[in-house]
């Protein structure tokens, strides 16, 4: 009698993890991130001063850019935005901020915005400009609807002035100096028009040339911090005017053909929430890179537990440390924290792709309660399993 079975059709217990983990189309939504982290710019370097390896992240971005096919597509799309994150952030999380603001908050809010607007987009698409994001100000961390830099509409040049009225209006920690090269940045402001106050709105401008600031920009490099060095600044503008074309503009405002502001929507808070809706897609790629982070921790923490031998019961026998519940208990719950992670990751990204009109809201909702979340968890698995590596750690 022959006995058939299904056994080679079944998936291996390795492809059911990385369904979990991943998703069901791992190859497809991933395999081109984790292809690109094992060519050889990617690999680690060693040492290096803040500065080189700033502009080793900046070096890295234009290789990931030319190795897409469409920067366009990558920004329109949030799960390959997502993709991106998970993966590049355990690898060199200053390219993988910079490449974020890049890719979703600047080149994002420019294809959202201006469906109706024959824009050149060519100098961003091939990274001769790198796009950054400016909205949060020295005064108003929390509170980006109460911003107060300005962008007042001149009817004799058809365009707008941009002033940051006073330091606290400063936008705070963009990265806007001259490294890594020429910058545009998508402006958050107060657009004035007619003497009434419209709400806040995104203006596209330029910032630096390859060496310095443009006139009526000043930018102030922030002292570096404690960890990937990305170039933060304090960004103001001194009457800078840009065309009115520089207005990314949509139903939730423009200025006509005829000098006067019109708009769809009447509430000047919607206007605003409105404008900045890349900020949404942003809190899942934040959490993509918690995830990708913890994951890459959890791992380097069980390996080294398997391979650090200690002196046994018996002083003739070495054992891995990991042999210790003490040791492997806490690494155990780590493991089931980043496997709970994954999972809401997942839910949430595929509630926001997947959300209609009225199911907006609450698939927004889950993004930030999601992104919350799973980055404070995110924080204390990285702690324990570095305390679990001991010096090494």
């Amino acid at each position: 009698m022959t006995v058939t079975t299904n056994d080679a059709a079944s998936p291996s217990t390795n492809d059911l993890l990385t369904a979990v983990l991943f998703g069901p189309n791992f190859r497809q939504e991933h395999g081109f991130w984790r292809r690109l982290l094992t060519t050889e710019p990617f690999r680690r370097p060693g040492g290096g001063t803040p500065d080189e390896r700033l502009a080793l992240s900046y070096h890295r971005l234009r290789i990931l850019n030319n190795a897409l096919d469409s920067g366009a597509r990558l920004a329109a799309d949030p799960r390959a935005l997502s993709a991106l994150h998970e993966w590049l952030g355990p690898v060199d999380p200053a390219l993988t901020t910079v490449a974020g603001i890049h890719y979703n908050l600047f080149l994002g809010s420019l294809l959202d915005h201006d469906a109706d607007t024959r824009r050149d987009l060519s100098d961003f698409l091939a990274l001769r400009r790198v796009g950054t994001f400016l909205c949060t100000e020295v005064a108003h961390g929390n509170d980006a609807a109460a911003i107060e830099t300005t962008a007042t509409y001149d009817r004799e040049r058809d365009g707008f002035v941009l002033h940051t009225p006073h330091a606290g209006a400063q936008k705070f920690m963009p990265n806007t100096s001259p490294a890594g090269g020429p910058k545009s940045g998508v402006v958050a402001a107060r657009l004035f028009a007619d003497g009434a106050d419209h709400g806040v709105f995104l203006f596209l401008a330029p910032l630096t040339d390859a060496h310095r600031a443009l006139p009526g920009v000043r930018v102030r490099r922030l002292p570096a911090r404690m960890g990937s060095p990305v170039d933060h600044c304090l960004t103001s503008f001194d009457r800078c005017f840009v065309p009115r074309e520089a207005l990314l503009a949509g139903q939730q405002g423009r200025i006509g053909d005829d000098g006067r502001f019109h708009s769809e929507v009447p509430n000047r808070r919607r206007r605003f929430l409105t404008s900045i809706g890349r900020v949404t897609p942003g809190k899942l790629s934040m959490s993509a890179c918690a995830v990708g982070s913890a994951r890459v921790t959890l791992a380097i923490a069980v390996r080294y537990a398997g391979h650090r031998m200690i002196s046994g019961s018996r002083a003739a026998r070495r054992i891995p440390v990991y042999a210790h519940r003490t040791h492997h208990g806490p690494l155990a719950g780590a493991m089931a924290t980043v496997y709970a992670m994954s999972l809401l990751h997942r839910r949430a990204l595929d509630g926001w792709e997947s959300a209609s009109g009225a199911d907006r809201d609450e698939a927004e909702r889950l993004v930030a309660v999601a992104k919350g979340w799973i980055t404070w968890q995110a924080r204390d698995v990285i702690v324990e399993c570095r305390e679990r590596c001991g010096a090494q750690g």
